[in-house]
């Protein structure tokens, strides 16, 4: 059988994760870096001890909640382009369901993650342990089974040596550009501290190659043929783009054959703002360049998207009934969306063998004027809102991002965000003039992800200042890896837009003839005892918050006072917080763009049934599939 060591579960699993690499076009790396846990009984003696040995480079983070702690190991993952990883461990019950919600956005995402949450007795003996639900119909489920539909890979660990092919499998799946996502191994925690003579070969330094999927010569020709057929071709550049670190190539390509492209928030920053293809943000979110161009064209090869409604504006952004659709993806699923000519391959490999069959054909689109235009048309409107100082009631927010923007970040600052309005501002109207600047999570759009996510992202590029966009509804619903941050010397910067609540969906509300209910800030009004209008404003400091934790923080009202934090933040060692007064209502609006949402076709307010009524007459524009 070979030499074999003993060890308990837990030993012999950190011991594995501390030993996988993986290498991408002839770059060997370290793919797990380290573990984010919170401990608990139902982990703390089975893992919790292998982790503090000394015997391994694993480093270990206390987090403060579990979801947050996953969001930060999510953010880490996705600025390393999903190359490297951290691992993410819980106790069992309120605890491991705490990460549902990150494991269903890093599923979402196609963003790797490994969860370790811990699990009741397989031995059952001790039943019912505390924090165990019970199931009347059947004993096995527990609360780790919610994990089954929003992760890739699922196992529960019931034997010590069964974890040798579970973690096999979870390294399959975390390390492919296919299938990643989130992976969740149960762990009993009987089992974790079960001892089993593992075999020595198991632990051996193990190398993942992820090589580039190439298109045959056949494919190659299939593509080409539909670009040649197009006159005025669209390409949509998604987060694929940036994994497969093809910013370069995408702007070659683009250049090349004279075809625009538009950015996906996964997409943004693969490509600088200024590149004379690069028309900004596409869709319900995006702005008036891509979106006006989108609308005639005759093709739209998408790469490495989703295609996700708010991309496609619901699939009503393509007006052009001689559309056709190419789609580059190493994804099956995603490739074959909107009934497009689907090419499974790598990103970079892709663009390089399309292209160097479209330089022998001798090709280049038929636009003359039209991008340069459209560019210099959005340009002046995104210039427009960066000087407006005023919002309808005060302090505009999309006048802040401007100033952020184009004076006081470092041009390699990274940004990130999730929810909100700031989402749609951002991908309107900011301007990356570094590469792989832009960091936000808009598949799942989940708040709470901002604040948390900002560590992970600070722990990828520790040379780069890290600020984080968050509305004061996001930041009031989760920031706990804050208090991580300031325990671990790791600086982040927290911009809390202070806008008096949910301004996003209170604008979704009212747009759809609704009048104002539930969405702001604000107390109770006495004399209908509803939260309508007629509150009176619920007065928040989000930096004496902050500043509890040990950060230095700041309150601006104005230009000036926004001006002298953000210099201070940058000299500061410590995290920051500076808390924004802005507007209500002060976010962009839609620019060529329509979102389809569920409108009430029956209502006492006529305002909202001709809002059913437009709704009904936009989705005779939209395209079925």
């Amino acid at each position: 059988m070979g030499e074999t060591i003993r060890l308990t579960m837990g030993q012999a699993l950190v011991k594995f994760l501390d030993n996988q690499y993986i290498n991408f076009d002839g770059r060997e790396e370290k793919f797990v870096e380290g573990v984010f846990g919170i401990f608990g009984h139902g982990c703390v003696v089975g893992i919790g001890e292998a982790l503090q040995e000394p015997d391994h480079n694993l480093k270990f983070y206390k987090g403060c909640n579990e979801q947050g702690m996953a969001h930060a190991a999510i953010g880490y993952a996705k600025q390393n382009n999903r190359k490297k990883i951290m691992a993410v461990t819980s106790s069992i019950g309120p605890g491991a369901m705490n990460m549902v919600t990150a494991a269903g956005l890093a599923t979402t995402n196609r963003i790797p993650v490994l969860l370790l949450p811990g699990d009741v007795f397989a031995c059952r003996q001790p039943d019912p342990v505390l924090q165990q639900v019970e199931q009347f119909h059947d004993y096995s489920i527990t609360s780790n089974d919610a994990f089954r539909p929003v992760c890739r890979y699922w196992d529960r660990i019931e034997r010590p040596e069964q974890v040798m092919t579970a973690a096999l499998h979870a390294m399959r799946v975390l390390t492919s550009p296919t299938d990643t996502g989130a992976v969740c191994l149960a762990l009993p925690q009987d089992v974790q501290a079960e001892a089993w003579d593992y075999p020595v070969e198991f632990f051996k330094k193990r190398v993942h190659y992820v090589d580039r999927q190439t298109l045959s010569p056949a494919a190659v020709s299939r593509a080409a043929d539909a670009i040649m057929e197009s006159k005025k071709p669209m390409i949509v550049c998604g987060g694929g783009v940036r994994y497969s670190e093809a910013g370069e190539t995408l702007a070659e390509f683009s250049t090349t054959f004279n075809i625009p492209f538009g950015e996906t928030q996964a997409g943004k920053s693969a490509v600088v703002w200024d590149h004379p293809m690069n028309l900004g943000g596409l869709g319900v979110t995006g702005g008036l360049a891509a979106n006006m161009i989108a609308e005639d064209a005759d093709l739209i090869i998408s790469v490495g998207t989703r295609l996700s409604d708010f991309t496609t504006g619901s699939k009503w952004s393509f007006k052009n009934e001689k559309m056709k659709m190419v789609s580059l993806n190493v994804n099956s699923f995603d490739a074959y969306k909107m009934d497009a000519l689907p090419l499974l391959c790598d990103a970079k490999a892709g663009m390089d063998a399309i292209g160097e069959e479209l330089k022998r054909r001798g090709y280049s689109s038929s636009y003359t004027t039209e991008i340069s235009d459209a560019k210099a048309v959005w340009n002046k409107e995104v210039d427009r809102l960066y000087t407006e100082e005023q919002g309808p009631a005060g302090y505009s927010q999309l006048w802040v991002l401007g100033l952020m923007n184009e004076e006081l970040f470092a041009d390699d600052s990274i940004i990130v965000g999730a929810s909100g309005s700031l989402p749609g501002d951002l991908q309107r109207v900011w301007r990356p003039k570094v590469a792989e600047t832009y960091h936000l999570e808009y598949g799942y759009s989940c708040m709470g992800y901002e604040v948390n996510a900002a560590l992970g992202v600070k722990m990828a590029r520790p040379e780069q200042e890290v600020y984080t966009m968050v509305g004061d509804g996001s930041f009031v619903m989760l920031h706990s890896e804050l208090l991580t941050a300031v325990q671990n010397h790791i600086k982040i910067n927290i911009m809390c837009f202070d806008n008096n609540g949910f301004g996003c969906i209170d604008n979704l509300q009212r747009s759809q003839g609704i009048p104002k209910f539930g969405c702001e800030l604000i107390f109770r009004n006495p004399e209908t005892d509803r939260l309508d209008e007629g509150g009176a404003k619920v007065p928040v400091s989000y930096a004496k918050i902050a500043e509890g934790y040990g950060c230095d923080t700041w309150t601006v009202t104005n230009s000036e006072e926004l001006k002298v934090a953000v210099e201070a933040s940058k000299k500061s060692t410590r995290s920051t917080l500076i808390d924004i007064k802005v507007d209500f209502d002060s976010m962009s609006g839609g620019y060529n763009s329509w979102w389809r949402v569920g409108t009430p076709e029956v209502s006492k307010k006529e305002s909202v049934l001709e809002a059913n009524r437009t709704l009904n007459e936009e989705i005779k524009n939209v395209r079925q599939f």
